[in-house]
């Protein structure tokens, strides 16, 4: 843990003198560049990083640099699924741990605060994309004149279903649904084109919804569609999204799975069109782990161990049947996704063999990679040439999943034992109290901040009816019951003894028409009832 601890503040330290404000590092001339857009975007990316490694006066004066320094009205063709997972993603988390870190936050955080509108901000630079016909959006935008006339409308699938954890995340805490709202159609418009036998593709025309690249797999250019519908689910309480996974699972062990491989199969026939293991595909054993399926996950995660004990890395392309590299993908960029279904599995697990993993990566990338000015991009695992980039995925995940591999007592392992209560315009909410979701980019989301901004005021009307109901049936004479937030009456007017509660639903009905009732997901009893104002029903 203190080898990977050593790593991160090499990289970081020479990003800082070399780099910055440029998004990446370039180790080996000891400068900087702009890749995704010009976002100072390593920064951003390696912020939760800091707390995660206890850094909280680091984490806080980059907060203040990233405030005064990062403007996103610029003429900049920005990748929109990089802005959305790296961005948008990173400034959410840093917004949802910033009180943690130390940070004097303001009223009504997590509902406001200076990292919440940054990200918001960022989002919405981003909506223009998702403004065509089918829903699915562009895969690239101006962020300051939106979706250029000439732009491609073919989109890579992860490039439209990769969302909805950060728009879902940034619709509950400001309380406008359009982010969730684009990221579902989005996503649901995937579901409804995939093929007969249940397979996505890899390209299609977000215009006319035709596939453009058939080749069906779990790796590069898919792979975190099927992330997210299993964390969008974890996240939301969505059965829908769950279900949506567990059908594709079927196919996809129905036509790509040999012998606990994935190969990549033509999506509409289910014949094998490239028996090759991609280094991306090295997430699969740890959403594996996430659905309770551990048995496989680890079977597969030892096939993937045994490619990186023969190069010291996972060359991006892997030719199964002859056991090599693929040529002009024989690179390893110190991609995360092993170790990342290593830290999932070491939880579920305490199998030691991913403690082993954990050791030779840190070794391998200390040997390899390692240059004075940070850790170098391995251009071939054959011969150890290196190439001059520094991903920012670097600090971001990689090492934060080794990290968290070794450091079983960190904040982000919580189960739930240790939290936070904290007060906001709609009552009581309790955070960091574990179960974090991570994005695509490794930057952990609390769900519980989910059910801290309800702004709907119809909830609030059916705890109002709850309230009088309680207090009729008590036979209590008069009572007042003042609403938690702003509302248009203040007060609602005094029950007399014995008020039915189908008075109490014509009070709400007249001041709004019509709403839908109050959904929520469904509880055990005694979590149905909370203090302040957080009432939980079923759909009754």
């Amino acid at each position: 843990r203190e080898r990977v601890r050593a790593m991160f503040y090499h990289a970081y330290e020479h990003y800082l003198e070399s780099a910055f404000p440029y998004d990446e590092l370039r180790p080996l001339t000891c400068d900087g560049q702009d890749t995704w857009g010009s976002f100072s975007l390593t920064l951003i990316d390696a912020l939760d990083t800091l707390l995660i490694l206890g850094n909280v006066s680091e984490f806080q004066r980059v907060v203040n640099v990233l405030q005064e320094g990062v403007d996103f009205d610029i003429d900049v063709n920005a990748s929109v699924f990089e802005t959305n997972i790296r961005v948008v993603g990173g400034l959410l988390s840093a917004h949802l741990l910033s009180k943690k870190a130390g940070v004097e936050v303001e009223v009504g955080w997590p509902c406001s605060g200076p990292l919440l509108r940054m990200a918001e901000e960022a989002a919405r630079k981003l909506l223009p994309a998702f403004h065509t016909p089918t829903g699915m959006p562009y895969g690239t935008v101006n962020l300051l004149h939106g979706v250029n006339p000439g732009e491609t409308p073919v989109t890579c699938t992860a490039g439209i279903g990769t969302f909805i954890v950060e728009f879902a995340t940034l619709s509950h805490l400001t309380g406008d649904p359009v982010f969730e709202d684009v990221a579902r159609k989005a996503l649901k418009a995937l579901w409804k084109n995939r093929s007969d036998i249940g397979l996505v593709g890899n390209h299609i025309d977000v215009i006319t919804a035709k596939w453009v690249a058939q080749d069906a797999g779990i790796g590069a250019g898919v792979d975190s569609y099927f992330e997210y519908l299993v964390k969008g689910a974890i996240l939301l309480q969505d059965k829908e999204l769950m279900s949506m996974f567990l059908e594709y699972n079927k196919a996809i062990k129905n036509y790509t799975k040999f012998d606990d491989w994935y190969l990549w199969v033509q999506m509409y026939k289910g014949t094998v069109s490239m028996p090759v293991f991609q280094s991306l595909e090295a997430y699969w054993p740890g959403l594996q782990s996430l659905i309770g399926d551990v048995d496989n996950a680890m079977r597969t995660f030892l096939n993937y161990y045994t490619v990186w004990k023969q190069f010291g890395g996972l060359p991006e392309f892997y030719n199964i049947p002859q056991g090599y590299t693929v040529d002009k993908r024989e690179g390893y960029p110190l991609r995360p996704e092993l170790i990342e279904s290593a830290m999932y599995l070491y939880r579920a697990t305490r199998d030691p063999t991913l403690l082993e993993l954990g050791r030779d990566a840190v070794e391998s990338i200390e040997k390899i990679s390692k240059v004075d000015c940070g850790f170098a991009t391995i251009k071939d695992l054959r011969d150890h040439r290196l190439d001059n980039r520094m991903e920012s995925f670097f600090l971001a995940e990689t090492i934060k999943y080794l990290y968290l591999l070794f450091d079983p007592d960190n904040f982000i392992h919580n189960d739930g034992s240790d939290f936070d209560v904290v007060i906001t315009p709609y009552g009581e909410c309790v955070l960091n109290a574990g179960g974090y979701i991570f994005n695509t980019e490794a930057h952990p989301i609390d769900p519980a901040a989910l059910h801290c901004c309800r702004k709907r005021k119809e909830e609030q009307w059916e705890v109002e009816d709850l309230m009088q109901e309680f207090y009729s049936l008590k036979k209590t004479k008069k009572f007042t019951f003042k609403m938690t937030s702003d509302h248009d009456e203040g007060e609602s007017p005094k029950d007399p003894e014995g008020a039915s509660s189908e008075k109490a639903k014509k009070k709400r009905n007249s001041r709004k028409s019509s709403h839908s009732l109050l959904s929520c997901p469904s509880q055990s009893f005694n979590s149905k009832l909370a203090v302040l104002g957080q009432v939980f029903l079923d759909n009754t």
